[in-house]
């Protein structure tokens, strides 16, 4: 995975519509973390679609700056880290 925002959104652009996993700081040593497909990418944020069955809210969203800074992993279940750990 790049090291810039430009090279993140490339990587994730090529993966929309494909399942993944992910797991953001929930602040005060709490981790957060929630499955679904990577729905569509815009300029500055990525949407992931969540399973309805397993969670309550149908969409989340986080900027290319959280996966930079390292606030959100992303893993796909059929490769190792999507976006690795810099």
């Amino acid at each position: 995975m790049g090291k810039t925002l430009v090279e993140i959104k490339e990587s994730l652009d090529a993966k929309v519509g494909k399942k993944v996993t992910v797991i953001a700081n929930g602040g005060r040593k709490k981790t957060i973390e929630r499955s679904g497909f990577l729905e569509e990418t815009y300029p500055s944020v990525f949407i992931v679609k969540l399973d309805k069955e397993k969670h309550h809210v149908e969409r989340i969203s986080y900027s290319y700056t959280d996966v930079l800074t390292k606030t959100v992993q992303l893993f796909l279940p059929e490769e190792e880290v999507l976006v690795e750990k810099m």
